[in-house]
C-alpha cells in the first residue's frame, strides 16, 4: 500500500514564496543590467497573445472625441484695462453683481474669480494679470469671428485680444456687453473662417455630464468634466438668477468660457464660483445658453439689449402671505406697487394682486416673472393672470422700454420675518405724528417682537389691513379681529417705509395678541 502523506500547507506556502523570490529577482536584475528576461516555459508561452491588443482609439467612458471636435473654437481672452478700471486696492474694476443680497450664510463663502469685493472678498470671476490687465475665456459662435465671454472680463477693456488654440494671437473689439446677465459678445477685428461651436437646442437636466474647457489660471485649453449639479439657482448676483450648478473645476480664468454636453453643443457659459479657499470646491456657476443665445442676439443687431418693462415691485408669495390671501399655494408674485403712469397701472394692475400667469403660462415665483417680462422686447402684448380679492382675472399689457436710470422691470422684496405672530407695534394716526400720509404710523417696535422681526421699523406707516385701508389704531386691530373671525391663519398689511417703498408683510393669527 502506498502512503499517503498530507501536504504541509505551510511548506507549500514557503515554497511558493521561494519561487516568486527568485522570479522577483530575475527581472530585477534584467532591468538593471539589461540583460533579456528569463525564457518563458513554452505552457506559458502559448498562452500569450500572438499580437499585441491596441487600445480603442476612444475608450468608453472617454471625452476625448468631444473634445477633439470643439476644442478648437474656444479661445482665451486677454484684456488691458482703462483708467476708470481702477480701485483702491488695485484689485482692478469694481464692477460685477451686487453680491449684498446673498445670503448670510453663503456670503462668506461666495467668490468671483480673482478681484476682491467688499472686506477683500474675491468678488471677480476673473484672473488678473498685473495691475492693468485682466484674463479670461471665451468661444467663438460664428466663421466670422463672433466670440462670447463674460461682460466682468471686458469690461472697462482698452483693448481685447483673444488666442486661439492653434495659438495665434488676434485683436478683437467689444461689440457689445450686458451687465445684468453678465454676457459680452466680441468680433475677432481680421481673419475668417473660423472654427466654431454651436448652441444646445435643448437645456440640460440635472445629473448630465458637462465639460468645461478654459483659461484657468493663464492655463489655456484646459479640459475639465463633471455633471450638472441643479438648475435655476439664485446666487444674488444679478436680478435675472438662472444659473445652472455644475461641478466641474472651474477656477479663475474660465469666466466666460464655455460649459458643452456630450454632444458637444454648448449649453452654459461659466461665470461664478461659491468657495472658501477663491479655488474650485465643485461648486460652479454658468448662464444657460438660451439666455446667453438671447442677449447675444441683440447685442449682435444693436449692441446692447433691450428689455420689457411692466413697472410694478413685487414680492414673493411666502406661505404666510398666501394664508393671509386666503391661497391654497404659495406662488405668484404679490405686487407692491403699480406705478404712476406705467404698463402696470394703465392696465388695472393695484397693489395686492397675485400675478399667477404670463400669457397662460404659470409663474411660480417673483423672480421668475422679472425674468419672463425681461426677456420679451418692448412693445410686446402680454396677458397676466392675476388674482384679486380671491378671484381670478387677466389683463393685456403692452410693455414699455426699462428705462436706462437703472429702473428694474421687477424689484423684489423679501419678506424676512420669522418671528412669533405678535405684533410688538406702538401705533398712532398718521397726521397725529405729523405725517401726511394717509394710514396708521408705528411709533415704537419691540426688538423682539415679530414686527421688528419682518423689517418694520418706527416711522413706518401701515397703510391697509386685509385689504381695508386704515387710518386708526382701531382699524387695525378690527381687521385683524375681521380676518380671524373669517378662519384665516395670517392677515396682510401694507406697510410704507420712511423711504416711500411699500410691501406686504404676513402675521400668523394663530397666537395673536393684538
Amino acid at each position: 500500500m502506498t502512503e499517503t502523506r498530507p501536504q504541509n500547507p505551510i511548506a507549500g506556502r514557503t515554497s511558493r514564496r521561494a519561487l516568486a523570490s527568485v522570479a522577483a529577482a530575475a527581472l530585477i536584475a534584467g532591468g538593471a543590467l539589461g540583460s533579456t528576461l528569463p525564457s518563458v516555459t513554452p505552457a506559458f508561452a502559448q498562452a500569450l497573445p500572438k499580437t499585441p491588443i491596441e487600445a480603442p482609439e476612444h475608450p468608453p467612458g472617454s471625452f476625448a472625441g468631444i473634445v477633439n471636435k470643439v476644442k478648437p473654437g474656444v479661445v482665451s481672452v486677454k484684456v488691458k484695462l482703462d483708467d476708470s478700471a481702477s480701485s483702491d486696492d488695485d484689485d482692478g474694476p469694481s464692477q460685477g453683481r451686487n453680491l449684498q443680497n446673498v445670503p448670510p450664510q453663503l456670503r462668506e463663502f461666495f467668490r468671483r474669480f480673482g478681484q476682491n469685493g467688499p472686506g477683500g472678498m474675491p468678488a471677480q470671476p476673473q484672473q488678473r494679470q498685473g495691475s492693468r490687465g485682466a484674463v479670461g475665456s471665451g468661444f467663438i459662435i460664428s466663421a466670422d469671428g463672433y466670440v462670447v465671454t463674460n461682460n466682468h472680463v471686458v469690461d472697462h477693456a482698452k483693448t481685447v485680444q483673444v488666442t486661439l488654440d492653434d495659438g495665434r494671437t488676434l485683436d478683437a473689439k467689444v461689440i457689445g456687453k450686458d451687465a445684468k446677465t453678465d454676457v459680452a459678445l466680441l468680433k475677432i477685428n481680421e481673419g475668417s473662417n473660423f472654427p466654431y461651436v454651436q448652441f444646445g437646442k435643448t437645456a440640460p437636466q440635472v445629473g448630465d455630464w458637462v465639460v468645461a474647457i478654459g483659461n484657468p489660471f493663464g492655463l489655456g485649453g484646459t479640459v475639465t468634466a463633471g455633471i450638472v449639479s441643479a438648475r435655476g439657482r439664485d446666487i444674488g448676483a444679478g436680478p435675472y438668477d438662472d444659473f445652472l450648478q455644475i461641478d466641474a473645476p472651474i477656477n479663475k480664468g474660465n469666466s466666460g468660457g464655455p460649459t458643452f454636453n456630450v454632444n458637444g453643443e454648448v449649453v452654459g457659459v461659466n461665470t461664478a464660483i461659491a468657495s472658501p479657499s477663491g479655488g474650485s470646491v465643485g461648486l460652479a456657476f454658468a448662464i444657460p445658453a438660451e439666455t446667453v443665445q438671447a442677449v447675444v442676439d441683440q447685442l449682435r443687431t444693436d449692441g446692447k439689449v433691450a428689455r420689457g418693462y411692466l413697472g410694478v415691485q413685487i414680492q414673493p408669495v411666502t406661505q404666510d402671505i398666501a394664508e393671509g390671501l386666503g391661497l391654497d399655494k404659495a406662488k405668484g408674485a404679490l405686487v407692491d406697487h403699480a406705478e404712476s403712469g406705467t404698463p402696470a397701472a394703465k392696465a388695472g394692475l393695484k397693489a395686492g394682486d397675485v400675478i399667477e400667469k404670463v400669457n397662460g403660462d404659470t409663474v411660480d415665483s417673483a423672480r421668475e416673472l422679472s425674468r419672463r417680462i425681461a426677456s420679451m422686447k418692448p412693445g410686446a402684448k402680454v396677458e397676466l393672470g392675476y388674482l384679486r380679492g380671491g378671484k381670478a382675472d387677466t389683463a393685456t399689457v403692452t410693455l414699455g422700454a426699462m428705462p436706462t436710470d437703472g429702473t428694474k422691470v421687477a424689484s423684489r422684496e423679501d419678506d424676512s420675518g420669522n418671528g412669533q405672530p405678535r405684533l410688538g407695534l406702538n401705533l398712532a394716526p398718521a397726521a397725529d405724528v405729523g405725517l401726511s400720509e394717509q394710514g396708521v404710523a408705528v411709533v415704537q417696535v419691540d426688538p423682539d417682537g415679530p414686527a421688528a422681526a419682518k423689517g418694520i421699523e418706527a416711522g413706518d406707516v401701515i397703510l391697509d389691513v386685509g385689504g381695508q385701508s386704515v387710518s386708526r389704531p382701531a382699524d387695525v386691530a378690527a381687521q385683524i379681529r375681521a380676518a380671524e373671525s373669517s378662519g384665516r391663519k395670517a392677515v396682510l398689511m401694507r406697510v410704507k417705509s420712511g423711504k416711500g417703498q411699500t410691501r406686504f408683510v404676513a402675521v400668523s393669527l394663530s397666537k395673536n395678541a393684538g
